[in-house]
Parts: structure tokens; C-alpha cells; sequence
């Protein structure tokens, strides 16, 4: 088995990296960065984020793992202290997955460009420095206008992030459905949006039409893109799925249980 491992610089993380190291090197796994089998992250859930993007071209043949050294890990199974248990699962694997769904995002450009993202938790447009003025299409039939600071879109493993912190509902990540959620919207006598989050069918599909500024921000997981002058944006059910290898499982309602809830009184 071939692995490669993504690690932050805090140094929990550093110790786990380096306990890891050894154990698989006496384990006799082969360290590959380039062509993995199995990839794992040791960190947070922003490390896990940023793995993915790194081998998003190799989903189909790559299983993701998360180690867990910070306070809130929804993509982490295991611990920095489990690091042996860790590396006795993954002499025991036996192909072992489950997999969630993906966002594709597709930018076209007034020059006749285009962009195309995968993300894993979410991806957004704002308008940072005045209203966003978008029309919005399911599908291709028109659904409204919207105005406010901008609109994310979610996949269910991302909807416990920034989606939640707009209003938007927690998603099961079986599900294969994307949710979109309004961040600021106005409405009034003039101005009016459905003002709730929506979750569209797997055989659907959101466009976003906004007016011609050049101040766009768009967002993709942790990354700010600024875009060329945006004239439409399509986000999708991807394709592509992320794989996690596991040898274990938490059940999701405790995870958010346990982030959100804490202890039971």
C-alpha cells in the first residue's frame, strides 16, 4: 500500500506525523506523494480540505483518512493518541470505504473562458463592496432575483459549516443533494427571495446569473478566487466522490451532536 501524509505545522501535529512516519515505515508501507493509495491527513478539518484539493485529479484511486489534533474534526475518525491503532486498520485493510458526494462548480467568463472546481464542503459568490444583484435558475426554468451580499452552495458533508452559519439545515452526508442558502438577502416591498435555504434533487441543478461588476469574490472551500467578470456560474452534483477509507465509524448525528451540543446534561 502506498500512502502519502498531509500534516499542519502546530505541533500535535508534527508529533502525530512523526510517530505515523515510523510506524508505517516499521509496517512496511511504501510513502508515495505522488500516486497514493491511501492519503492521510493529520490536523484539522482544514488540513483534510486541503489533501483533498491537492489529489482531487486522483479520486477515483485514492481513500482519505483524517487524524484529528485540533477541537473539531467532522471528516477525522481517529485521534493523535490512536496513532498504532491507526497503522494496525490500515495492515488489516481490506478495501474498505464509504463515500460522499462532491460540488462541481463551472464559471463562465465575458471573454469567453471558463473555470471548473470540485469542492467538498461548499463554494460561494459575494459581492463584498456593494449589493449582488443575481438571477437564479433551477434547472434552466427562472426562479428569482436575488439581492443581498451573496449565495453559498453546499454539499451535505459541508453543510455543518458556513451554510449552518447562514441558516441553512444539517444535511446527512448520504444524501446526495446540494442546499443552497442566502448570505444577507433583501427583501422588502421591492425586492423579495424565497429568504430560506433550498436543497435541490440530485438531477438538479442551480445557475447564477449576476450582474456585470468586476468586484466578485468567489469562494471555493478555503479558497478566495478573484474572478475575471463572471456571466454565469453552474453548480452541480459532481461526478467525482471523495472516498474515506474506513475502518470505523462514528455515527453523523453524534459528530454533530458532540460539535455543537456538547455534553448531555
Amino acid at each position: 500500500m502506498r500512502i502519502s501524509i498531509v500534516h499542519n505545522n502546530n505541533a500535535k501535529s508534527l508529533e502525530a506525523n512523526q510517530k505515523l512516519t515510523a510506524g508505517l515505515a516499521a509496517g512496511g508501507f511504501v510513502m508515495d506523494e505522488k500516486r497514493p493509495d491511501v492519503v492521510i491527513s493529520i490536523g484539522g478539518d482544514g488540513t483534510l480540505l486541503s489533501a483533498f484539493h491537492r489529489y482531487a485529479d486522483q479520486l477515483n484511486s485514492v481513500r482519505f483518512i483524517g487524524v484529528h489534533t485540533g477541537h473539531l474534526g467532522f471528516y477525522t475518525d481517529w485521534r493523535d493518541f490512536e496513532i498504532d491503532e491507526l497503522v494496525e486498520a490500515l495492515k488489516n485493510d481490506s478495501g474498505e470505504s464509504v463515500s460522499y458526494p462532491l460540488l462541481d462548480v463551472l464559471a463562465d467568463y465575458e471573454d469567453g473562458t471558463t473555470s471548473h472546481y470540485l469542492a467538498l464542503n461548499e463554494a460561494t459568490l459575494k459581492r463584498p463592496n456593494g449589493t449582488m444583484r443575481a438571477d437564479v435558475y433551477i434547472k434552466e426554468n427562472f426562479f428569482e432575483s436575488f439581492r443581498g451580499d451573496g449565495l453559498c452552495v453546499c454539499t451535505p458533508t459541508g453543510s455543518t459549516g458556513y451554510s449552518k452559519s447562514n441558516g441553512g439545515a444539517v444535511m446527512h452526508p448520504r444524501l446526495d443533494a446540494l442546499q443552497v442558502t442566502e448570505i444577507a438577502s433583501i427583501n422588502n416591498r421591492v425586492f423579495r427571495t424565497l429568504a430560506a435555504p433550498m436543497i435541490l434533487a440530485p438531477d438538479e441543478w442551480m445557475i447564477t446569473r449576476p450582474e456585470a461588476f468586476q468586484d466578485y469574490l468567489m469562494t471555493i472551500d478555503q479558497f478566495t478566487i478573484t474572478p475575471q467578470m463572471v456571466t454565469e456560474i453552474r453548480f452541480r452534483i459532481a461526478d467525482e466522490r471523495i472516498h474515506f477509507a474506513r475502518y470505523r465509524h462514528m455515527h453523523f448525528w453524534d459528530r454533530v451532536e458532540d460539535a455543537f451540543i456538547g455534553a448531555k446534561q
